[in-house]
């Protein structure tokens, strides 16, 4: 629902936020009540002790205090059950209700810091366990408080005062359009500092250059703009995730169409071609996922890494001029070594280097395959992750194949860092000076899959036999233009429902729409929905079939959005809105369509056999298209998917079940 105002400001909170919380502290105080009652009934008569007066004072009005609460705490509980998400209208008084709690926490504070000072008093000599009781009621009461602040801040929105200047209608129509056109340039600039400032605190422990500070703006950019149009709070979020995934669990349950189920019926060449890119993806699998150094082996050998890699790591390293960066105890290198299986003499180049658009790599000669592997580094420190959010589309223009593509800006410049590295230094030459029979093959996992494909379309010229193997890279990499050119060299593979291959900006807006949709139109309360979404995320079970104002209508009411969903919109002012089309008239869209790039393997999990310890998967691998990527799917595993250990695993199973059917 649109987030709670109160003190003449918006807040990231909800006015059905209040009732888990509240049962919560309502429960506590319950407990606390009925205590400090027994207490004074069992010592009632009895406080004729040193500063017994003042304790039977004490006791009596934090009795009284105590019951106020409840009772508040009570009222605030009961009214933010009422309604549901877009229908707050059964809610409308709790903001004074919010009020009279929040008033309460002044005597409650006096009358903690009455106890801290009465506990204190060394010419107090009551009973101990009276006195042990006035302890834990103090920093009880300082616990809740400190709490409560602490919450305070988590929903407090920088620019919940601009916000709700901006949903009252009755002002916008006041305005010259001049006046609302300058103030809602003022109020744009404003959340595009307060989201540079959240990401500069993120940040805080790297170095920041001017580089950095790009960056930040253009991802501060791109967050105020994706936020900017809907009026949701965090929960509203959670609610609608989990709905989704619900939703989505019911129609995968549905029976498939026979149609459906032929289209995924290849030929006998087809299939011998995916059983043979399959294996070749196994084989590189181990070159990207050993591109993450120590974390990964570490990772996945928690109790042995650290010792062989002690063990293994000092006498085995590439000449100093062989290696950029640093390796302390030159663990990321003996970790490489014993994920790949090569000797140090097979690495021709190896870069621990990390900045922002610019990440590891490392170059080796595979003899098993009689390849030349450029192995790129996926996402693994705050610099990358920069990397990925700079998510700007520009030009990528190349000569004698295409006019021009888009393509992801900051994946694109870490390509570019690469690229120079690999051709001003004389790299490439260098290992084709040792292995001139080999072919050049580029692997990479996330965003080093990104990265990887970027560089095989700039290498593709100079060496038109190279291929490239990109493991879950990013969704929104490619315009439609070059994600065909790319179905000729490079080999796009996903597992399951991973998110990150699904990620690009019309994705995440059609995920945006998705959630306003269908929480604005749930007939449910939200903490009915979140209670039965943690349910079913943990238990599991069959998905609620929650009532919506969706069920019964016609395909074409479906196309025309409810009032409830417009009233999770912000609504700009008139001005605004023309500004906006006028200038979207003359230019292309800022994020447009962007896709995986080359031919995609789509590795899903047909089958699990749950043991004690463990569990066996089965996989089933077929040749898909990028359109099947076009939407989000929320799934516990829409993470674990893309772990580059999940995929490797994958691909073994797969590259095992297809040996074993041969020798039989």
């Amino acid at each position: 629902m649109p987030g709670l105002v109160v003190f003449g400001r918006r807040w990231a909170i909800g006015s059905d936020d209040f009732v888990l919380p509240g049962a919560f502290e309502l429960f506590i105080r319950l407990l606390w009540w009925i205590g400090i009652l027994t207490l004074y009934t069992v010592h009632k008569g009895q406080f004729n002790c040193p500063g017994g007066g003042l304790l039977h004072s004490y006791l009596l009005v934090l009795l009284i205090l105590l019951a106020s609460i409840i009772c508040a705490l009570s009222a605030l509980v009961y009214i933010s059950m009422q309604g549901t998400i877009s229908n707050p209208g059964p809610r409308k008084s709790l903001p004074k209700l919010l009020y009279t709690r929040l008033f309460l926490y002044l005597p409650e504070f006096i009358w903690a810091v009455v106890g801290a000072v009465w506990v204190s008093d060394s010419s107090v000599h009551c009973e101990k366990t009276v006195i042990n009781v006035i302890i834990g009621t103090v920093i009880a009461s300082w616990v809740i408080i400190i709490f409560t602040i602490i919450g305070v801040l988590i929903v407090f929105d920088p620019l919940g005062g601009k916000k709700t200047f901006y949903l009252t209608d009755g002002v916008n129509r006041n305005l010259e359009s001049s006046q609302s056109g300058q103030l809602l340039y003022n109020v744009k600039n404003t959340a595009t500092r307060v989201w540079e400032k959240r990401i500069r605190l993120l940040c805080c422990c790297i170095v920041q250059d001017d580089d950095h500070r790009v960056a930040f703006t253009s991802i501060a950019e791109l967050f105020r703009t994706y936020f900017s149009d809907t009026d949701l709070v965090p929960s509203d979020i959670a609610a609608g995730l989990t709905l989704l995934h619900q939703e989505q669990d019911k129609m995968e349950s549905c029976p498939k169409e026979p149609e459906e189920v032929l289209c995924h019926s290849p030929s006998s060449r087809v299939t011998d071609d995916l059983d043979i890119e399959v294996e070749n993806a196994a084989h590189y699998m181990l070159f990207a996922a050993a591109a993450y150094g120590w974390p990964y082996y570490v990772y996945t050998n928690p109790f042995t890494a650290l010792c062989k890699l002690n063990g293994d790591c000092c006498g085995n390293r590439p000449r100093d001029s062989d290696i950029t960066g640093s390796d302390h105890h030159n663990f990321h290198f003996g970790s490489i070594l014993k994920i790949t299986g090569l000797q140090y003499r097979d690495f021709i180049h190896i870069s621990f280097h990390n900045k922002i658009y610019e990440i590891p790599f490392f170059v080796a000669l595979d003899h098993k395959k009689e390849a030349i592997v450029v192995a790129v580094r996926g996402t693994l420190s705050f610099e990358d992750i920069l990397t990925d959010l700079s998510a700007d589309c520009e030009d990528l223009t190349l000569e004698d194949v295409l006019e021009n593509g888009f393509v992801h800006k900051g994946i694109t410049q870490a390509a570019n860092y690469i690229y120079r590295k690999l051709i001003n230094d004389g790299i490439l030459n260098q290992a084709f000076t040792i292995a001139p029979e080999y072919k050049l093959v580029i692997v990479g996992h996330s965003l080093g899959g990104g990265t990887a494909s970027i560089l095989a379309i700039m290498l593709r010229n100079s060496f038109p036999t190279l291929k490239c193997y990109a493991f879950s890279p990013p969704g929104g990499l490619l315009s439609k233009s070059l994600a065909d050119y790319t179905k000729h060299f490079i080999v796009s593979v996903i597992v399951g429902k991973d998110l990150v291959a699904r990620l690009s900006m019309p994705n995440m807006e059609d995920l945006k729409r998705r959630i306003v949709r269908i929480v604005a139109n749930c007939n449910r309360p939200k903490y009915q929905i979140l209670l039965r979404g943690c349910w079913y995320e943990v238990f599991g079970g069959d998905p609620d079939d929650f009532p919506t104002e969706l069920d019964g209508r016609n395909q074409d009411a479906l196309t025309q959005p409810l009032l409830a969903e417009e009233s999770l919109m912000v609504h700009r002012s008139p001005s605004y809105n023309a500004l906006e089309d006028e200038s979207h008239l003359n230019s292309p869209p800022r994020y447009p369509h962007l896709y995986l790039p080359g031919k995609i393997i789509h590795i899903v999990e047909e089958s699990s056999t749950r043991r004690l310890c463990s569990s066996d998967i089965k996989y089933t691998a077929r040749w898909s298209n990028e359109t099947v990527f076009s939407s989000i799917l929320i799934s516990p595993k829409m993470i674990t998917d893309h772990m580059p250990d999940v995929v490797l695993k994958a691909l073994n199973s797969l590259s095992q079940e297809h040996g074993t059917c041969i020798s039989c």
